[in-house]
This record gives C-alpha cells, structure tokens and sequence, in this order.
C-alpha cells in the first residue's frame, strides 16, 4: 500500500483530496493544524486503518517515520478573508512549510505536488491566462502575502527540482467551489449561497463586471490527480475555462435558489483582480484532462449540501479567533 501525506488536509479541497486517494487504496497521512481547517471534513475516514491525522503546523519541523512515496502541500489559509487577517501565518506556511515539505520529500524520495493558485498571475494582462504568464502582482499590496507566498512556493518547489533532483508538480489552482466550503469564508460562491439562504441583498464588489471561472471539486480532485500521476514538473493550470461575470453568477444563485433579493454594491478590494479564466491547453495535451461538471450540475450540488447545514452552520460570521496567531 503506498503512503501519501496530505497536508491542509482538513481544509474543504484537502480533505476531498483525502477521499479521493482513501478511495484509490492509499495510505494517507492527513496533517492540518486546524487554523483554518476543520475536523468535521475528515471525521468520517478516522475509523478507517488506512488514514491518520497528524495536528502539527507544516511551518514547524516535519518528520514522517518510515516509507513515503508522496506528498500534497495544500496547507495555507485560501480565502481572502482569512488571509488578510492572518498574513504573516500565509507567508510562513508558503515559504517555510513549502520548505519543509520540499526536504521531507527529498529525505523519503517521496514525489511532492504542491498547491499553487491563479493569483500567482495577479490582475492579469493577458486573458485567458497561460502557464507562461509572469502575472501583475502587486508585492505590497494586502492580498500580496498570499500572492507572493505562492510564487515563492514555486520558485523554491523548481529549485528543488533543478537542484537536488526532487520529483515536484506544481498545479496551479483557479477558482473551485464544491461540499464543505465555509459559508463565512469570503469566497463568491458561499458568500451568495449563504446570503439568499438567510435572506440577505447579494454582496457584488465593485461593478460587478469583473470575471471568474468556477471549476466544481470533482473534475479539481481529479485534475489534480492526474496530475501527481504524470511527469511532468512544470505549473499546469487546473481550472474550468468557462468564464462569468460576477453580476451574471448573482443572478444564477438567485435563479437556483428561488430567492428575490436585491443585489447590491460596495467598493471593489485593492488588487482584486478583474479577469480570470485558465488556458487549460497544457491540462487536455499533457494530462487529457478537461472539466466534466456544467456549472449548473455543480451549483445545484452545492446548494443542496448548504441547505443541510444547521442553522447555526447557516449564520455563523466568524470561523475562528486568530488573535495570538502569527
């Protein structure tokens, strides 16, 4: 049975990357520190012989007794809430916990995959966005600690490769939306969901026109996967190419859920980029993996999994306590 260490494994795209190789007759070693993670995502596979949670922080020394053959660094805060209200937590977890994943992997000889996003491409220039795009990045911009932590996360997977000849994938994630993802999280996707849910006016920043592409967690996981799987140790983009405007999307989530709530305005954040939709060419030519799941298919999927929260899951503004952190 081969052994594979998830990091950020409670966290929503984690803790679905943990499934997925439960599923394939992995060994996985699930590790989270719970900043942002949580247990209830991975509670199910504790009974299982085949799976254990490590609670440690990636950004400490990592030591995995035995054999490994693979290793997913997918620890780091991913919201923008969350990012913004932890900074120097995301920049250690990109640099220092890259770090010691990168010498855990070269140690065990172990192939490492690591999570970067599409915000290393900033508010980008080019559209659609390649894998040969540099990206509009702002270093000192507030959303710039998550940015650049990715890009160091790159930077430093690639020195690795070149330089003690580590087996690395680096995949760069566009915006993914699915089961377990936190209402309260910042992100679009939850963030409309659950404010039809409670009865709330829609929140667009800015004017609305600025673009996404939303990929659902199944077709994700298996990109990912396939991903791992293969060769090749340049960034590939995974994500879904069909691109929406943000007042569009709002009126999709009012459609889907029956609700007449007005949609209103508030100032768009600083450096909140206004186009993102991947060139996945490198994702079909090299892995033959494009997107299954129509965005009406996923969408539905996960209202149907919002509206089975409680209703203290429904209204809950604050995930966790971060004074202290950092």
């Amino acid at each position: 049975m081969k052994k594979i260490l998830i990091t950020g494994a409670a966290g929503f795209l984690g803790s679905h990357l943990c499934d997925r190789f439960v599923k394939e007759g992995y060994y996985v070693i699930a590790m989270d520190n719970l900043i942002t993670g949580d247990l209830k995502n991975i509670e199910h596979l504790f009974p299982l012989e085949q799976f254990e949670f490590y609670h440690h922080d990636v950004t400490k020394f990592v030591h995995i007794p035995g054999k490994l053959d693979y290793i997913l660094h997918f620890a780091s805060p991913a919201s923008p809430i969350d990012y913004l209200k932890i900074p120097i937590e995301t920049l250690k977890v990109g640099s220092l916990g890259t770090l010691n994943c990168l010498g855990l992997a070269k140690e065990k000889n172990a192939t490492i995959l690591v999570a970067s996003t599409s915000e290393v491409y900033g508010d980008p220039l080019v559209h659609p966005q390649n894998e040969d795009y540099y990206g509009n990045v702002s270093p000192v911009g507030p959303r710039g600690v998550y940015d650049e932590a990715k890009r160091f996360m790159e930077s430093i997977t690639m020195a690795y490769h070149r330089f003690h000849g580590v087996d690395t994938r680096i995949v760069r994630i566009f915006n993914t939306y699915g089961s377990r993802m936190r209402l309260n999280d910042g992100r679009v996707v939850p963030a409309f969901m659950g404010q039809a849910l409670r009865g709330e006016d829609l929140t667009v920043f800015g004017d609305g026109n600025q673009t996404r592409s939303f990929c659902y967690i199944d077709d994700q996981v298996e990109g990912i996967y396939r991903l791992l799987m293969s060769n090749y140790s340049d960034p590939i983009n995974i994500g879904n190419p069909h691109e929406t405007t943000i007042n569009e999307f709002a009126q999709e989530i009012l459609k889907l859920t029956g609700k007449n709530q007005k949609i209103i305005h508030k100032p768009l954040p600083q450096d909140d980029p206004m186009q993102r939709q991947p060139d996945i060419t490198r994702a079909k030519e090299i892995l033959g993996w494009e997107p299954k799941v129509s965005r009406a298919e996923g969408l539905k999927k996960v209202y149907e999994y919002f509206l089975s929260l409680s209703p203290e899951e429904l209204k809950a503004k604050e995930h966790r306590d971060f004074s202290g952190i950092s």
